[in-house]
């Protein structure tokens, strides 16, 4: 890993909002799923993922299972939509300029936010890895189950290093590692890289950061 190693959270970090919760939030507006049995439930699950208390499980198979519903050409349409109205007006100059900053350096996005939704995001932002929680698949069509470990706390940890040794190295290994997030969510992977950033913290990062002495800055 001659490289730094820069790891960038995707919601509430680099995007000025969940795109998880959005997405949901543009199937109820499109009448994919029923407002009154979803939204309130979408909005309970953002609750719990903010308050660090989200059940990870149960938030996949709400979130995943309206991927199985439907051909996933269809999803794919919708996705396109769905970039436009909205993740493109949540993307802001501060976030595109600090990923322009580490442009010689190895960025990845690395979120809890399965890679159906985030892919195409990373890709807006110009960033070729992603590390992202999988949706299963089958004949290129998804099952609405969830492919291995999450992306998520202790999880998001692991599944970086499972990248790192396929790349033949270890998060130890990396002369400098950055991490970029705005969540009490990643405080394992957090304390793990040479240099934790905080962004736009929650209540609990934020004073975890000052205990720390980590930098906080803000792209708003």
């Amino acid at each position: 890993m001659s490289r730094r190693l820069v790891l960038f959270d995707l919601d509430n970090t680099l995007l000025a909002g969940d795109s998880d919760f959005e997405w949901a939030q543009f199937l109820i507006e499109q009448g994919v799923l029923d407002r009154e049995v979803y939204e309130a439930r979408n909005q309970r699950f953002y609750d719990e993922y903010k308050a660090g208390t989200l059940d990870i499980h149960a938030f996949l198979d709400f979130q995943l299972k309206p991927l199985s519903r439907h051909p996933r050409a269809q999803l794919d349409a919708w996705h396109r939509v769905y970039m436009e109205r909205r993740i493109r007006p949540l993307i802001r100059d501060k976030a595109r300029a600090l990923v322009e900053r580490h442009r010689d350096d190895l960025r990845v996005i690395i979120t809890a936010t399965n890679r159906f939704v985030t892919a195409p995001i990373a890709r807006e932002f110009g960033i070729a890895e992603l590390i992202a929680t999988e949706p299963e698949q089958r004949d290129g069509e998804f099952t609405g189950a969830v492919n291995g470990v999450p992306c998520f706390r202790e999880g998001k940890l692991a599944r970086l290093e499972a990248w790192l040794a396929g790349r033949g190295g270890s998060l130890a290994a990396c002369p400098e590692s950055w991490f970029y997030s705005d969540s009490l969510n990643d405080l394992p992977l957090l304390e793990r890289v040479t240099h934790p950033v905080a962004v736009d913290p929650d209540g609990t990062l934020r004073a975890h950061a000052k205990r720390s002495g980590w930098p906080i800055i803000t792209l708003e």
